[in-house]
């Protein structure tokens, strides 16, 4: 957003504090207010000081000149993350591309609360929780309908014991144990 020139004379007197503060407030940085007024970076300062401008940051103009519905989007987004996903500021911060202090900014601007760290480590421990569920019914089912621990445990790349402790976990009803292999022939009796 490029402020328009100041309307003036080639003074640098003429460019009044006013007209730099009105300027400022519609959105222009110092820096363009240097470059359309012709004036050093520390008068544009000291006329808008003058003026009793309230300064900006530079995170502020940034905010300022965003697309507020862009803005509400990825706020909101990024508070489905945090709270149904168990996302983390820093999570948070790289998929805004922001640093964690501004990702924590547009939590609370879409009205989310930010977590403790324990907090965050039960929602993240409750998410596992809920997916291994997940698998465990998946096994359970595939093993009702007849696959073995083994073929589970390969198709899963799980060991076997993690199978059946996901098969238990379901509360799944086993089937007799089968030896496979060789049969041994009976020992004999001296």
């Amino acid at each position: 957003m490029k402020p328009p020139p100041p309307a003036t004379s080639d003074t640098s007197q003429a460019v009044t504090p006013n007209a730099l503060r009105e300027q400022y407030e519609a959105g222009a940085t110092v820096d363009e207010l240097v470059a359309a007024s012709g004036l050093s970076y520390g008068t544009v300062l000291n006329r808008l000081h003058d003026a009793g401008t309230a300064m900006r940051t530079s995170w502020q103009t940034r905010r300022m000149r965003q697309n507020p519905q862009a803005r509400q989007r990825l706020a909101a987004h990024l508070r489905t993350l945090y709270e149904k996903h168990g996302a983390t500021l820093s999570e948070l911060a790289a998929a805004a591309g922001e640093t964690r202090r501004g990702a924590r900014r547009l939590l609370i601007e879409a009205g989310g609360a930010v977590r403790t760290t324990q907090q965050t480590l039960q929602v993240r421990a409750a998410a596992r929780a809920a997916e291994r569920n997940k698998v465990a019914l998946s096994l359970r089912a595939r093993y009702e309908a007849g696959a073995t621990v083994p073929d589970l445990a390969r198709e899963h790349s799980y060991s076997i014991a993690t199978v059946y402790r996901l098969l238990h976990q379901a509360g799944t009803r086993m089937r007799p144990q089968h030896h496979h292999g060789p049969t041994h022939a009976p020992r004999k009796q001296p």
